[in-house]
């Protein structure tokens, strides 16, 4: 009879079978699990737990510097904070302990409080980035605080809170050359030396990561550098700061006094094209561009055309001279006004008998009569190509930006009209750049350099870039040069500025130029003047150039408006370089037959 109550020793085989595949089936689990967790899954389960404690942040390159001729800074680069947070740890405040060792609790609404009062910023803007959303992990409050601010912030000791450095542009003398270096954005380089080097300017940045613990604090020793950051290189212009505050303060002064809309002036060194000083009137400030206004905004001696007027005169005689067309002896019968088959008509600035001029009498006393006698002596197509030459039609080498090239149409496509008043300046345009290279052309001897405004670049590995070239052209003989040098030196004492005091000790050529200004319906001639004044400075051993222009003075619309600030500027560029006197007489030719 069998036992019953108790299993079959079959079933418990069975049951122990069950038993060891149940747990087999859940080790395996396990272990496909942990297979997957550890192989399969562990580079995305990694990235995601680093991705969590893993902070990556910009090391900036900073901006590179723009310096004058004498290494001072036009532009540089401050150093400034972002302030950044962790919104997700910021809920709760915060807690620091005091020097004693005793604990101190914060709320949000205390810390935001503490942070604004830091930085300057309203309370309200920092609680709404920090609860803006309290899940983030990252939230910048404050952007490019000072040192101060920084210094103040870190003294809280917010273990949620993180400066972040930065940088800032700033121009330490302000307006001093402000149209020529320009101005950073917010959007990057806007305008002048900025832009056109920005590639040399411009530094690269770097990035380095750094993780932090549960609690958001950043865990000493964590900090990886991935890349490098690379600053941005040296620009060295060549002008001289001290002389551009002169410039712009003298200029400043006459645009008042003689009720002109703006001025420029222009100081260019000879021998190699180079660009001391180039001024203009209300410069823009860097620092403070939204106090500035259209043109004041940009560099109007490179960028505006206008009539030059009266300081063509030189190029007219140079290419005549160069031609063998005329020479300072050349002799003209000389009426105050003079009309052309074709109906045009032409007239000097003043009302005056019959007169017997010389090439130098011409242009000393300024006639456009006479004048269009030496012009026609050659064609107007060798005008045109001497006009290239010297400059006009294109953009300097500086290659600002925004440069005019002036207007200048093919000799072929001017009237009868053209013709004879591009012979004084009229019916063509130039920028004041363009008209300053003329003369340095003349004074160098004939002989045109390369206009200057940069020295080059010097990269952060010390290599130099963005060199300019040295090279000269040849646009007219020595001896055309020197011959016209010659003839203005009549300029001062005996023509249109007989009444300008002679700069003591010192030989000086120049000449003065009024042209009127195109501003009617079609372009018709008003009673606006652009008035100007051109000189060299020695006569005998040219050193330097100045040009003066005044827009649409008030007070007095003759070139003579424009004599006291170029006698006063010249005097100044004189002294401070330190040039020698004349030790020769003044050449004197004659103006009349």
């Amino acid at each position: 009879m069998r036992a019953t109550g108790y299993p079959s020793v079959r079933g418990r085989r069975r049951r122990a079978t069950v038993a060891a595949i149940a747990i087999f089936a859940l080790v395996a689990i396990f272990v496909v699990r942990l297979v997957d967790i550890q192989v399969v899954q562990a580079a995305t389960l990694n990235a995601d737990a680093v991705g969590k404690r893993s902070i990556s942040t910009t090391i900036y390159g900073d901006r590179g510097k723009i310096v004058d001729t004498n290494g001072k800074v036009l532009a540089g680069t401050v150093l400034r904070y972002d302030i950044t947070a962790v919104p997700k740890f910021a809920q709760a405040g915060y807690t620091t302990t005091d020097a004693k060792g005793v604990k101190h609790t914060f709320t949000l609404q205390q810390a935001a409080q503490q942070i604004a009062s830091a930085t300057g910023v309203k309370v309200s803007t920092i609680l709404s980035g920090l609860t803006g959303d309290k899940e983030s992990l990252y939230v910048k409050l404050v952007s490019a605080v000072d040192v101060d601010a920084y210094d103040k912030i870190t003294k809280l000791g917010i273990s949620w809170l993180y400066p972040q450095r930065t940088t800032a542009r700033t121009y330490p003398d302000g307006a001093v050359a402000g149209n020529l270096v320009g101005f950073v954005g917010t959007d990057g380089a806007q305008a002048g030396l900025e832009l056109e080097y920005n590639s040399c300017l411009a530094g690269k940045n770097g990035s380095q990561t750094y993780e932090r613990g549960a609690d958001g604090v950043k865990l000493p020793g964590s900090t990886v550098t991935k890349k490098e950051a690379v600053d941005g290189g040296t620009l060295e212009t060549t002008i001289d700061s001290d002389l551009q505050y002169q410039m712009q303060q003298d200029l400043n002064e006459q645009v008042q006094a003689i009720g002109a809309t703006s001025g420029t002036v222009v100081v260019m060194k000879v021998s190699d094209g180079s660009l001391l000083a180039v001024a203009d009137s209300g410069s823009v400030d860097p620092n403070d561009v939204n106090a500035s206004k259209g043109k004041n905004l940009e560099s109007r001696a490179f960028q505006a055309s206008y009539e030059p007027g009266s300081t063509f005169k030189a190029m007219t005689a140079a290419t005549a001279i160069d031609l063998g067309a005329a020479s300072p002896a050349s002799q003209e019968v000389v009426a105050d006004t003079r009309n052309f088959s074709w109906g045009g008509m032409i007239g000097d600035a003043e009302a005056h008998p019959v007169e017997h001029l010389t090439l130098a009498g011409i242009l000393a006393d300024s006639s456009n009569v006479g004048i269009s006698y030496i012009g026609q002596k050659v064609t107007k197509q060798q005008r045109y190509d001497y006009m290239l030459k010297f400059g006009l039609g294109r953009t300097s080498e500086v290659n600002f930006p925004g440069e005019s090239v002036g207007q200048l149409r093919p000799a072929s496509k001017w009237d009868s009209q053209t013709d004879i008043n591009s012979m004084f300046g009229q019916g063509v345009g130039a920028t004041a750049i363009q008209t300053a290279s003329i003369y340095q052309t003349i004074a160098n001897g004939g002989v045109r350099m390369p206009v200057k405004l940069v020295k080059g670049c010097v990269g952060s590995d010390g290599k130099v870039t963005d060199a300019p070239s040295d090279k000269g052209t040849r646009v007219v003989s020595q001896k055309a040069a020197n011959d016209v040098v010659d003839m203005l030196e009549n300029t001062i004492p005996e023509g249109t500025l007989k009444g300008m005091t002679p700069i003591s000790g010192y030989n000086v050529a120049a000449k003065t130029g009024t042209a009127q200004i195109a501003d009617g319906p079609g372009g018709t001639y008003g009673s606006d003047y652009i008035i100007s004044v051109a000189g060299i400075a020695p006569a005998e051993n040219p050193q330097y150039v100045v040009l003066v222009t005044f827009n649409k003075p008030t007070t007095l619309k003759t070139s003579f408006a424009a004599a006291p600030a170029f006698r006063e500027i010249m005097s100044q560029v004189l002294e401070n370089y330190r040039v020698k006197p004349s030790t020769t007489a003044p050449t004197h030719l004659p103006d009349t037959w």
